[in-house]
């Protein structure tokens, strides 16, 4: 492919992505619905993995819930900090999960 086309497009894609994750969140303009109760969540699928509980997110108009999972840390010691959906005057902004 010609370098002409090549690299314009990378810096295209790159920009592209950058505007998306600049943000980190996104907001809703109705409160999200409680939390669903998880009875047993069952035996971890291996040393070292953490339950990470699950949440709402709001796509299309729609809640949706994300179920919860067993992850394994990126690194000794990381500590899962959950998902959150902040009151921001009449809406509401979704900060996700991360590892800390």
């Amino acid at each position: 492919m010609s370098r002409k086309v090549l690299l314009p497009s990378f810096v295209l894609a790159v920009g592209m992505f950058a505007g998306c994750a600049s943000r980190g969140y996104y907001t809703a303009y109705s409160a999200p619905p409680p939390p669903r109760v998880v009875g047993l969540v069952g035996r971890a699928p291996g040393p070292g993995y953490v339950w990470t509980d699950g949440y709402w997110t709001y796509r299309g108009n729609n809640w949706n819930w994300v179920q919860g999972s067993w992850v394994r840390p990126p690194r000794a010691r990381a500590t899962w900090v959950a998902p959150t959906w902040e009151r921001r005057g009449r809406a509401y902004r979704f900060h996700p999960g991360r590892w800390r």
